[in-house]
C-alpha cells in the first residue's frame, strides 16, 4: 500500500540539498523514516549542550531560531533563523558531537526529523551528499551552494584572533579551466616535450572520454626517469600518479588546501560531479591557492599601508569588493564581514589623509576625520556617497581663520582622493569639504547644542546624520568630547528625544493590506520597494533613540545596540533580539542586491525576487512593528502622531 504521507515528505525533500542529490530509491528510504514535529511558538527542539538526538532536522512550515544561550540563561541571542528547506542540527550526524547552540521555534512550525542511523549510509556512499554536509559543516552554512539569498549561518560565535585573517579561505577557489591534457599511452619524451613547450609544471592524463585518470608533474621526471627507473620511450602511465583526487566547482579555499594536506598532494582535478568517472573541468594548483591570498584581509591591509598613490588604493579597492563578493556568496556571518570592510575601508580613508598631508604640509593643530552615517555605523559595505565631517581642536582666534583654511584644503585633498579611489561625492555636500561641516570642537559643540535645544525639522535630519560618527583618522579626544557633549546634552532636553521618536515612526510598516509591500508610486524608482527608507532606516532610527535615552556610549553599529539594549531590557530583550537580527539580515539582503545589480542594492525590484527571498524580507519587517510600537510608548507620543 502506498504510503501517501512519506510520498509528500518526499515530494518536499527533494526540492532542496543534501535530498535533492539524492535518488529516488533512497530518497523514499529516509522519508519512510522521517518523523514530523509540530511546535508551537516558542518550543524547545534542543539546547545548547544537549546530548545528540537521533535525528537532524529540516524546517517544513515556520521558522526555527539558532540561539547562542543554554537552559542557564533567561536572555537569548539569536544568531540565525532557519525557514523552508533549511537544514539544522547536523552536529550529531557530522561530529558526532553534543549541540552547540540552542533551537527553538520562533512561530508555529513543523520540522522533519531525518533519522541520522537512516540517513548516514547513504551520505557515506552519495559522495555529492557528503561533500555537501562536509562543506555546509567546516564552512558553518546550511547551505554552501547557495547563489541566492537562502541559507544563513549557523553560528555568529566571535572570531578567535586570528579567524578574520583566514576568512578568505572560505571563498571560491580560483580553477584553471584550460588544462593541459595527455593520453596515457603517449610516450614519456612526447609529453616532456609538450610540457617544456608551454612551461608548465603538471599535466593530466586522460581517457578517450577525456576522464582525469592521472597526473604527472616535474617531480614525477625528476624521481622516476632521470633516476633511471624508466625510460623516455615508455608510455607516459607508467610514471603517473594515480587515482587522481577530484571536486566539483565550487570547492573553497580552504577545503581545496585541507585535501592537499590530507592527501600530500599539490593539486586537485575539477570534474562536472567532482568523481573521476566525467569530464574534466580544470585543475586547482597549490601554487594558485597561494596566490590567492592576495584577497586576504591582512594583505590587503599591507597593501593599503603601502600605497603611494591614490590609483593603487583604486586597484586595492576593486580587490576589497571582490572579497565582499566572496564573503557574501558562502554567507559569512554579517558580524564579521562588516567589521572586516570597515578596517578595510578606514584603512583605506587614513592612507589618503596620510598622502594628503604628506602633500600640504604638517597640520597646525590636531584634528579628527569623522566618517558619518552608515559609515559612522560600520554598516557602509558597498559603494556609496561620502559622508564625513571634521573637527580640529580650538585655537586662538587670531589663528583661527588661517587653521580653518588648512583643513578645508586638506578636506577637499582628501575628498577628491576619495572619489578617484570609488566613493561617490554626498549629493548633499555633507562632507568635510563644505566649510559648514569642518569646524573646531567649540564650534561643533555649538552647532549641536542648537539642533538638540531647537529641534526643527531639518535639526532632527542632521542629527540623525551627524550623531552616527565614528573616528577613522587623528585625535580620539577631539571625538570623545563631541561624543560626552551629545550626551550630556540629549539627557538635559526630553523634548528633543521625543522629536526623534517621532521620526522614527514616520516610515511605518513596510507592508500594506494583505501583506504585500509597499513600493514606490512615482519617481525613477517607480514600481521598486525602498529597502533603506522602508526597512533599514526604521531599525537604525529606533536603535539610535534608544541608546541615546539609555546614555550608552561608543556603540554605534544598530544590530550591537540593540544587544547591549537587550542586556540592559530583559523584558523587551526578545523584541531587542529581534531587531538586531533584522538589522544584519537586511543588511546582507542589500549588499547581496547591491552586488548582483552594481548599485546600492537600495531599490529592490521586487519581481526578480524569489517566492524565498520575499518571505525572508517580509519575516524581518515584524520587528520594525514591534519596537516602534515600543518607542511609541516609551515616549508617549501617540498625542504627536
Amino acid at each position: 500500500m502506498k504510503n501517501t504521507i512519506a510520498e509528500r515528505v518526499a515530494d518536499f525533500l527533494k526540492g532542496y540539498p543534501p535530498f535533492s542529490f539524492m535518488g529516488q530509491g533512497e530518497l523514499r528510504e529516509v522519508a519512510a523514516q522521517v518523523k514530523v514535529i509540530y511546535c508551537e511558538k516558542g518550543k524547545t527542539i534542543f539546547w545548547k549542550g544537549d546530548h545528540r538526538h537521533e535525528h537532524f532536522f529540516m524546517v517544513h512550515k515556520g521558522a526555527v531560531n539558532l540561539l547562542s544561550n543554554d537552559k542557564s540563561h533567561e536572555l537569548f541571542a539569536i544568531l540565525d533563523t532557519c525557514d523552508e528547506g533549511d537544514v539544522f542540527g547536523l552536529r550529531p550526524l557530522v561530529a558526532g558531537q553534543n549541540y552547540v547552540l540552542t533551537a527553538k521555534a520562533s512561530e508555529e512550525s513543523i520540522i522533519y526529523g531525518i533519522p541520522i542511523d537512516v540517513f548516514k549510509p547513504i551520505a557515506e556512499k552519495n559522495i555529492q551528499v557528503g561533500y555537501f554536509l562536509v562543506e555546509s559543516f567546516a564552512s558553518n552554512t546550511r547551505n554552501p551552494y547557495a547563489t541566492s539569498h537562502r541559507g544563513h549561518l549557523y553560528s555568529s560565535a566571535v572570531p578567535t584572533s586570528n579567524e578574520r585573517d583566514n576568512l578568505f579561505e572560505l571563498q571560491p577557489a580560483k580553477i584553471i579551466k584550460n588544462v593541459m591534457t595527455a593520453e596515457r599511452s603517449d610516450s614519456i619524451r612526447s609529453v616532456a616535450k609538450k610540457m617544456n613547450s608551454k612551461q608548465i609544471g603538471s599535466i593530466i592524463i586522460v581517457d578517450p572520454d577525456h576522464h582525469p585518470i592521472g597526473i604527472v608533474t616535474d617531480k614525477d621526471f625528476r624521481n622516476k626517469v632521470v633516476t633511471g627507473k624508466s625510460l623516455i620511450t615508455d608510455k607516459i602511465e607508467k610514471i603517473m600518479s594515480s587515482p587522481v583526487i577530484c571536486y566539483p566547482k565550487g570547492i573553497t579555499l580552504a577545503q581545496a588546501q585541507m585535501a592537499m594536506v590530507k592527501h600530500k598532494i599539490g593539486h586537485l582535478c575539477i570534474t562536472k560531479d567532482g568523481t573521476p568517472k566525467s569530464r574534466l573541468a580544470g585543475i586547482i594548483s597549490e601554487h594558485d591557492l597561494v596566490v590567492s591570498q592576495g584577497n586576504n584581509p591582512a594583505v590587503l591591509i599591507k597593501a593599503i599601508q603601502r600605497a603611494e598613490k591614490t590609483k593603487d588604493l583604486k586597484e586595492i579597492r576593486k580587490k576589497v569588493m571582490l572579497l565582499l563578493n566572496g564573503y557574501m556568496q558562502q554567507n559569512i556571518p554579517m558580524t564579521h564581514i562588516s567589521k572586516i570592510i570597515t578596517e578595510l575601508n578606514d584603512a583605506t580613508i587614513k592612507k589618503v589623509i596620510e598622502i594628503s598631508v604628506e602633500k600640504l604640509g604638517t597640520p597646525l593643530c590636531n584634528f579628527a576625520w569623522m566618517c558619518l552615517g552608515s559609515q559612522g555605523r560600520k554598516e557602509q559595505l558597498l559603494h556609496t556617497d561620502q559622508d564625513n565631517a571634521l573637527v580640529f581642536e580650538d585655537v586662538e582666534e587670531a589663528k583661527h581663520k588661517e587653521t580653518k583654511a588648512y583643513f578645508l584644503a586638506l578636506s577637499q585633498h582628501v575628498t577628491r582622493r576619495l572619489n578617484k579611489v570609488g566613493y561617490e561625492y554626498c549629493p548633499a555636500e555633507m562632507m568635510a569639504s563644505n566649510p559648514k561641516w569642518c569646524l573646531s570642537l567649540s564650534e561643533w559643540k555649538a552647532q549641536f547644542t542648537e539642533w538638540v535645544t531647537n529641534p526643527g525639522e531639518e535639526e532632527i535630519l542632521l542629527s540623525t546624520i551627524f550623531f552616527d560618527f565614528d573616528i577613522s583618522y587623528g585625535d580620539i579626544s577631539l571625538t570623545l568630547a563631541l561624543s560626552d557633549h551629545i550626551f550630556e546634552m540629549t539627557d538635559r532636553h526630553k523634548r528633543f528625544l521625543a522629536m526623534l521618536g517621532v521620526n522614527a515612526l514616520k516610515n511605518a510598516s513596510p507592508l500594506g493590506f494583505f501583506r504585500q509591500f509597499i513600493v514606490e508610486r512615482d519617481g525613477n524608482h517607480k514600481d521598486f520597494f525602498d529597502l533603506k527608507r522602508r526597512a533599514l532606516m526604521p531599525l537604525t532610527d529606533a536603535g539610535r533613540l534608544l541608546i541615546l535615552s539609555k546614555q550608552v556610549k561608543h556603540i554605534n553599529n544598530t544590530a550591537e545596540r540593540f544587544e547591549k539594549l537587550a542586556e540592559l531590557e530583559p523584558e523587551n530583550a526578545e523584541v531587542y533580539m529581534n531587531c538586531s537580527y533584522a538589522a544584519k539580515a537586511l543588511l546582507k539582503f542589500r549588499t547581496k542586491q547591491g552586488l548582483q545589480n552594481n548599485d546600492s542594492g537600495r531599490y529592490i525590484a521586487l519581481e526578480k525576487l524569489s517566492k524565498q527571498e520575499k518571505i525572508k524580507l517580509k519575516r524581518t519587517f515584524k520587528a520594525i512593528d514591534q519596537v516602534q510600537d515600543l518607542v511609541k510608548v516609551r515616549f508617549q507620543l501617540q498625542h504627536l502622531l
